[in-house]
């Protein structure tokens, strides 16, 4: 069987190949594949790939606004420009059209066919969102393009609106006629999948047009707010999908990502491992190792928004700006002891449990993430992680309702404790979760938000950058919210009272870390690690510091300056491409 399916795979890529080329057509018939439910079934899985990989999602934040990693992303310094600019790739999209426009044998059942173009117009609805994303207006291209085909070969770009209109059309038309509606693997899309696409995309681009007035779009936000809203109900309402809430409260929300079969409770659709076809990622391996991964960490700034258990800003008590690591993240919601090593927190090693806190060969902040990293040292040691990566979640659908009903002001208290309630619930969180928010959390807003005055958007952002922390979607919100300056945020990381001091991160009674001016020279023998945070290092200024010198937050590459400007909200298209079409023009402050 397996060579079989091999044959096909060959021939449907020869197949496009010389449908390109424009070759005889009696030198591949396209009959072994259009003509049967199999053949179509086989050809579409080819469509896969356009969805992210595993690792395009858990590290998909590293380019955020509250992630530190061990460089500032070249986007965001002055040197970057076209010559640097990459995606601008069409080759999917071409396997996807020459399916849809042979998809039409009359020898498989039309409610078949319409099945498969479903998915196909599915994929090619994600294709263009996440081109729409990167680059703003696109060529819409809807058919496979000839050698000779110059119209499409050297074609300008559409308007926006033309583009996510088609885009629209063709996930209504997957939401449709897509007929799976249950998949007890998690790796294949379903009817599901595409209405939580469709909220995704029309959350997205209702809350573009909101804020982004240079457009002049903002007459138009409204229906793609409703359009977000109608989706995500659909799935609310008659799907059989909910929160994961089995087991310990402590494990819940973190199995969701440790899990090696997708927790199908609530992931509609997962990027799936096996250790027997050798398919794995490399999580444990970016998070853990000092020199392969870039050491992301959280930042203070964002760890303050995570409420306490009683469901009041952490940062409304008393002397929260210079808590230590071991109080401040006490009685905290539930999801923080599960997205970073918490004082509780310990690995395995060689079968046996061992505390395991923060550690600065890994951490630059002291907000170490856990949240995809299995707890076993096996796993650190390469691409080894087979724990399922989740693509599309139903906290993830409750969360696009939420916010499109706020933006359009038609939230109700039932709508906030079937949403943010029941997330904050399954977190631990015991108040507020019935009732719409009524107060203005000044420190959230100042430090994120402060164009925005409605409690109840500010509540469902913060509650968005907790529950997806880690999971891709930080930076595609901050550019649909035109918030893209919080990236030249200052990365923080936690306080630290006074040099020379060890400090026991765990409290479980051995010291974890010093922070010095000067790390002696031998080491001691002690159980601490020595951290530098002196004003330079052999003579270079040294990218760790504290906020006063010799007490403070740390702070990590304040010496490197960032740039953002409204040409950031999208990226240049690469130079060659704009070169081999001259009826490309260039992003605006890109040329």
């Amino acid at each position: 069987m397996r060579y079989f399916q091999l044959l096909i795979v060959l021939l449907v890529l020869l197949m496009v190949s010389c449908e390109m080329e424009e070759l005889p057509k009696s030198e591949v018939s396209k009959d072994p594949v259009f003509n049967t439910e199999a053949g179509l079934e086989l050809y579409s899985n080819s469509f896969y790939n356009v969805l992210p990989s595993a690792q395009d999602i858990y590290l998909g934040d590293d380019m955020s606004d509250y992630i530190a990693s061990n460089s500032i992303d070249q986007f965001l310094t002055s040197s970057y420009g076209p010559n640097q600019a990459s995606g601008w790739s069409w080759s999917e999209l071409r396997n996807i059209n020459f399916f849809i426009a042979n998809c039409n044998d009359e020898a498989v059942d039309l409610a078949v066919r319409e099945h498969y173009l479903g998915l196909a117009r599915f994929f090619r609805a994600f294709f263009y969102f996440e081109k729409v994303k990167r680059f703003g207006d696109v060529p819409w291209i809807g058919r496979v393009p000839s050698i000779d085909d110059t119209d499409l070969l050297y074609a300008e770009r559409d308007s926006r609106t033309l583009v996510m209109d088609s885009v629209l059309a063709d996930i209504d038309y997957a939401c449709e006629h897509i007929s799976t509606d249950s998949d007890a693997s998690g790796s294949t899309v379903t009817q599901w999948v595409a209405y939580a696409l469709k909220s995704r995309i029309c959350l997205f681009e209702g809350t573009f047009r909101k804020y982004h007035d240079e457009l002049g779009l903002q007459a138009t936000s409204e229906f793609w707010l409703q359009e977000a809203v109608a989706s995500a109900k659909e799935i609310m309402d008659n799907s059989s999908y909910s929160l994961n809430t089995s087991g310990d409260a402590d494990m819940s929300y973190r199995n969701l990502f440790i899990s090696n079969k997708p927790v199908t409770e609530e992931v509609l659709l997962a990027v799936v491992m096996s250790q027997e076809l050798g398919i794995l990622h490399a999580a444990n391996w970016k998070y853990t190792s000092p020199t392969y991964g870039v050491k992301s960490s959280l930042t203070r700034t964002f760890v303050n928004t995570y409420l306490t258990l009683d469901g009041t800003p952490f940062t409304s008590e008393t002397g929260y700006e210079t808590m230590a690591f071991a109080e401040e993240v006490k009685e905290r919601d539930l999801r923080l002891k599960q997205t970073i090593r918490l004082g509780d927190y310990k690995r395995i090693h060689g079968g046996q449990e061992i505390p395991a806190p923060p550690t600065f060969g890994y951490v630059l902040t002291g907000y170490q993430p856990i949240k995809w990293v299995l707890d076993d040292t096996y796993y650190d040691l390469r691409d080894y992680n087979d724990n399922s990566v989740a693509v599309f979640r139903f906290a993830e659908v409750l969360l696009n309702y939420a916010e499109a009903k706020a933006e359009l002001g038609a939230l109700t208290n039932e709508d906030w404790a079937a949403t943010i309630g029941a997330l904050r619930a399954r977190a631990g969180i015991t108040g507020g979760l019935d009732q719409l928010p009524d107060q203005v959390d000044s420190y959230f807003q100042t430090n994120y938000y402060p164009d925005i005055n409605d409690p109840v958007i500010l509540e469902i952002r913060r509650e968005r950058g907790v529950e997806l922390v880690m999971e891709g979607f930080r930076f595609a919100d901050l550019i649909r919210w035109k918030r893209g300056e919080l990236m030249k945020i200052n990365w923080r990381g936690f306080y630290v009272p006074a040099l020379d001091i060890p400090m026991d991160l765990n409290e479980d009674g051995i010291d974890d870390v010093i922070f010095v001016n000067q790390v002696p020279n031998p080491l001691p023998d002690v159980s601490y690690e020595f951290v530098q945070v002196s004003e330079t290092i052999n003579g270079e200024p040294n990218p760790q510091r504290l906020t006063n010198g010799t007490s403070g937050e740390l702070t990590w590459l304040d010496n490197i300056p960032r740039v953002w400007t409204d040409r950031n909200y999208y990226y240049p298209i690469p130079e060659e491409d704009v070169l081999m079409n001259p009826n490309l023009n260039q992003n605006p402050g890109w040329e």
